[in-house]
């Protein structure tokens, strides 16, 4: 028995109980007289109607002040960028009157929130970032070019496209992140101050050093802090200023020289606080006056005023936190989108290149005609436009922008945008148990009951050996308790005048809760906890000893997990009064979720602190498979090398694990080669959320956590991650989609301009192509909000598959322009009815089969959203007016084929278009598009381009695997010969199990 989530890792959410006829339980009416009335009154807050809305003052004492524009424009976030040092004139609050709320904002303008959260960033740099990178850097560089051609059009219109892309990339970045914050509210962890001369419950978030903050048992340290003084002993205060003015002379008085310990306590402890997620201590820490509480760790006993002394940024968690965060990197998509841009610069330069070549051929000049695109430099800003996809960033960015946005709504907050893309081609899932593949609502079922005994006396004996503090009840005092509904003649038992004299916490040491109590002057004591621990305590013969041993393993085998009860009366032996046997009931929708999970191709283990037979009957009845191993056994000892990673990729889960062993199967499944997903809620899931390639955040995380990660989840269950996994690989669809897309158009105008301008000496006009590459950025932009599927297993970038069909692709539409053109040259005039503009003509049919090009590369899967069409239409509706109306159609000098070749109906310096030309031109368009999609679905149906570029997601090395199992046996020994002389030896590292022995 533990205390579960809610106290051993700081449950940020404490629970507020609605009670039949609004009884305050903070309202004192004797110990037991409240614990009846909480037995009979409570209401699971399940049932229950919505809370009323928060009062507008207490929304708008939890938000910042509005900065002003510059200071929103090229400040940062909220707080300072370095940490700020507390004085020490400001950790001496009168805990009578606290802080006044002028006192807090000026405090709170220096120091920031009390929030792990990482600062906003420059909204002005953030601006200027969509400026920067390889891709970005060429246009740029093209923007220089056209000006130096004095290429005004040209140059007005590339920077236009570049600040499209900035600004739309930017607003919904910006966008997505102001949902998420929205949002973040839902996980706001509470706290009890003393401002303006009395007690308030505020956000945390609000604290600043030097709050008088109230600990009390079960609430979660909402700040780092100091203890002052006992609840019920303000005069303690005095005392507490003496020891922070002058702690030698104060602890010279209160520490006699007979203290075993190192330490310096003063008087007796106030509060114990459990460390175990921060420091490793299994036992929960006695604080004396003077001593540090840390941040989000849980307050398990007592009852206590404290002082702020630092904020959640300078507290120890959170320079813990700061170091995992340090690493800021992009991760693998960043490589990905690098490793496309350089391609095609390479492809962009070697262009160029053959461009020149052809151009020395046929003597063009290299600047001149000024106003002419026939000039190799004009040559050059046309293939640096057409072939530097500018809007790939952006559009990648906007489309994982609209996922987060799509995904908060969702319930799932996401903290790192390219987080989405690790998640979709996350294979492995480990997975906590409690709460998410639970329900996490623990229930009795028939207890056990020791012969001789009567069930409402040991019920009663559970509920005198728990916890009474109603306000914060750990879930098995709770459920303990609450199961007295059930009995009424227990709760009789517990009116008849209890008084509680010294209750003992639960520990991990002694597995027990003990408590001991009066009754009319008589002395009982009562424990609750582990049976083999109760066991151990009571005096019992053989056969009652193996009868209990027995029930309580025929409990686990059925999946419960077993309470045992004891008593002692006066100077009397303990006695085994019972055994209560919990079962924490699997959610309705997990067994159907991970059957889903596993169609979706992930292999989902469970990782839970609970005893092995547990675990097996829980992943039984989740139809999960019962390769359940005990982790210590599994990482610590017995197995290395290659038998140990196939163990760790074999298994569906593992029993009795701590944090250690979370961080280790993870690392061990990634040298494997799986893509692997990690939940988590405590401090000390932190490095292992860190360390998996998406670590998930689950509902009720601590801030530490949640800082860790790169998803946090507000709302319970396993289904919610595996629907954000499909939403995710519904996000890596479009990526997909629009880089195939994008290649293609570049290779296209690539092939086709550059064997022209050899072949032919002809072009396309420079303010055509810059229009070109303008309609496809505003066209495309909307996939971020198209209708895309999701693949049944766990999806990667192919970047060979992805060039082998964009390079096909891009063939394809360079071959079809070049037959319109051809028929340009036919008596007939080909594609021409009545006449026609041959720059616009290909203008106008370049333009559709590129924009039409994106349906294609989305697949047949799903309709495409109408946003997308309806974009794709308005820019095919301006290609067409360009056509019709004869705009930027250039002179006699922009047509550079020979006048022999001009046949009948082409009218190379005619401006307008004839409607039957351009229907025409629709048509070949069409059915151009018509062979590419028939093209595209056989190349995606052949094997070997399905899976080219696809990874092995297990790859064994295992000469490396047994070499480092060996080393992992290997420790350095330091001994001492004959002669005094101290030397180093390898020798073999003992196993824990040795160790024990």
């Amino acid at each position: 028995m533990s205390g579960e989530k809610d106290l051993e890792n700081g449950d940020p959410k404490r629970e507020r109980i609605s009670f039949a006829d609004g009884w305050d339980p903070d309202k004192d009416e004797g110990e037991y007289a409240n614990l009846l009335r909480y037995i009979s009154t409570y209401r699971d807050r399940r049932f229950s109607k919505a809370p009323s809305q928060v009062s507008g003052d207490d929304v708008d004492a939890s938000k910042p002040k509005k900065k002003g524009f510059f200071a929103r424009m090229f400040g940062g976030g909220n707080g300072p960028e370095a940490l700020f040092e507390v004085p020490e004139d400001w950790v001496l609050t009168d805990i009578n009157t606290g802080l006044s709320s002028a006192q807090v904002e000026e405090r709170r303008r220096k120091t920031g929130f009390n929030e792990l959260t990482t600062e906003k960033e420059n909204m002005f740099l953030k601006f200027l970032g969509y400026f920067r990178g390889p891709i970005l850097y060429v246009m740029e560089l093209a923007v220089l070019l056209a000006a130096g051609l004095r290429d005004w059009i040209d140059f007005a219109v590339i920077i236009g496209i570049l600040l499209l892309n900035a600004v739309v990339g930017w607003y919904q970045e910006k966008q997505a992140a102001d949902v998420v914050a929205s949002l973040k509210g839902d996980i706001a962890m509470k706290a009890i101050v003393v401002r303006d001369g009395r007690e308030q419950e505020i956000k945390a978030r609000e604290l600043v050093p030097g709050d008088v903050l109230i600990l009390e048992e079960g609430m979660v340290v909402a700040a780092e802090c100091r203890l002052i003084c006992d609840y019920d002993n303000k005069a303690g205060f005095e005392e507490y200023k003496q020891l922070v003015s002058d702690p030698e002379e104060h602890y010279s008085k209160n520490h006699t020289d007979s203290d075993d310990d190192d330490e310096h306590h003063s008087g007796v402890s106030i509060v114990a606080t459990d460390q175990s997620a921060i420091t490793g201590e299994s036992l929960a820490v006695d604080k004396y006056m003077g001593d540090v509480c840390y941040y989000t760790t849980g307050c398990k006993r007592g009852h206590a005023y404290s002082m702020v002394t630092e904020s959640a940024r300078g507290s120890f968690v959170g320079k813990t936190a700061s170091l995992v965060q340090g690493a800021n990197d992009s991760g693998h998509f960043k490589q990905v989108m690098d490793s496309i841009g350089t391609a095609l610069l390479v492809l962009v330069v070697f262009w160029i290149l053959a461009a020149w070549i052809g151009g020395f051929f046929h003597n063009i000049p290299i600047a001149t005609p000024q106003h002419s695109s026939i000039n190799l430099l004009h040559y050059a800003l046309i293939l640096l436009i057409i072939g530097v996809p500018v809007g790939l960033p952006v559009v990648t960015t906007t489309t994982l922008a609209v996922g987060a946005a799509y995904l908060a709504k969702q319930k799932a907050i996401v903290q790192k945008l390219t987080a989405i893309e690790s998640l979709a081609g996350v294979d492995v899932l480990c997975s906590d148990k409690t709460g998410t593949l639970t329900a996490n609502q623990l229930t009795i079922r028939e207890p056990y009951v020791a012969e001789g005994e009567d069930v409402n006396w040991m019920m009663a004996c559970a509920a005198l050996a728990s916890s009474h503090n109603l306000k914060a009840l750990d879930p098995i005092d709770k459920i303990t308790i609450l199961t007295l509904k059930r009995y009424p003649k227990a709760r009789e038992i517990l009116s008849q005048g209890w008084k509680t004299v010294k209750y003992t916490p639960f520990d991990p040491v002694s597995k027990r809760i003990t408590t001991i109590c009066t009754l009319k002057g008589e002395t009982w004591a009562f424990c609750k906890g582990a049976p083999k621990a109760v066991l151990s305590i009571a005096e019992c013969d053989e056969s009652t000893s193996k009868h209990y041993r027995d029930t309580a393993a025929d409990f686990a085998r059925r999946g419960f997990r077993s309470l045992g009860v004891a008593s002692k009366r006066g100077n009397e032996p303990w006695k085994v009064i019972g055994m209560l046997p919990m079962f924490d009931p699997p959610r309705e929708d997990t067994a159907h979720t991970i059957l889903e999970a596993q169609n979706l191709g992930l292999s989902v283990k469970m990782l839970t602190g609970d005893a092995i037979a547990i675990a097996k009957e829980t992943c039984k009845l989740l139809a999960l498979g019962t390769k359940v191993y005990n982790s210590h056994r599994l990482i610590a000892g017995g197995v290395a090398g290659t038998t140990q990673y196939d163990l760790v990729e074999k298994a569906d889960g593992f029993a009795e694990v701590f944090p250690e062993h979370k961080y280790q199967v993870v690392e061990m499944l990634q040298q494997r080669g799986h893509l692997t997903a990690m939940t988590g809620d405590g401090v000390n899931d932190a490095p292992s959320l860190k360390k998996s390639d998406c670590g998930i955040a689950v509902e009720g995380a601590t801030e530490a956590a949640q800082a860790a990660s790169d998803i946090v989840f507000l709302a319970p269950g396993l289904s919610t991650i595996v629907d954000a996994i499909k939403c995710a690989r519904q996000i890596f669809q479009r990526m997909k989609a629009y880089v195939q897309y994008r290649i293609a158009l570049c290779l296209h105008l690539e092939i086709y301009l550059v064997t022209s301008m050899c072949i032919i000496n002809e072009t396309l006009r420079t303010d055509l192509i810059v229009f070109l590459a303008l309609f496809a950025d505003l066209a495309t932009i909307a996939v971020a909000y198209d209708n895309a599927h999701y693949e049944q297993r766990p999806v990667e970038w192919q970047l060979p598959r992805i060039w082998v069909i964009s390079v096909v692709l891009g063939v394809l539409l360079a071959l079809s322009t070049w037959i319109m053109r051809g028929t340009f040259f036919l008596p007939n005039g080909g594609l021409v009815q009545n006449f026609g503009n041959v720059q616009l003509m290909l203008f106008l049919q370049i333009s559709l089969v590129e924009n039409w090009l994106i349906f294609v590369t989305r697949g047949g899967q799903t309709f495409p959203n109408w946003k997308l069409v309806g974009a794709i239409f308005v820019v095919d509706v301006l290609s067409t007016l360009f056509c019709v109306f004869g705009w930027l159609h250039g002179g006699e000098d922009e047509f550079f084929t020979s006048p022999g070749s001009i046949r009948v109906g082409v009218q190379p310096y005619s401006a307008q278009t004839s409607i039957v030309t351009v229907v025409v031109i629709w048509g070949y368009s069409i059915g151009v598009m018509i062979v590419t999609a028939i093209v595209y679905y056989l190349l995606t149906k052949m094997d070997s381009i399905t899976n080219l570029g696809r990874h092995k997601r297990s790859r064994a090395d295992t000469q490396m695997e047994n070499i480092l199992g060996h080393l992992s046996r290997i420790a350095l020994e330091h001994e001492t010969d004959v002669h005094g002389k101290s030397k180093w030896v390898l020798g073999s590292k003992t196993t824990g199990e040795e160790e024990e022995e």
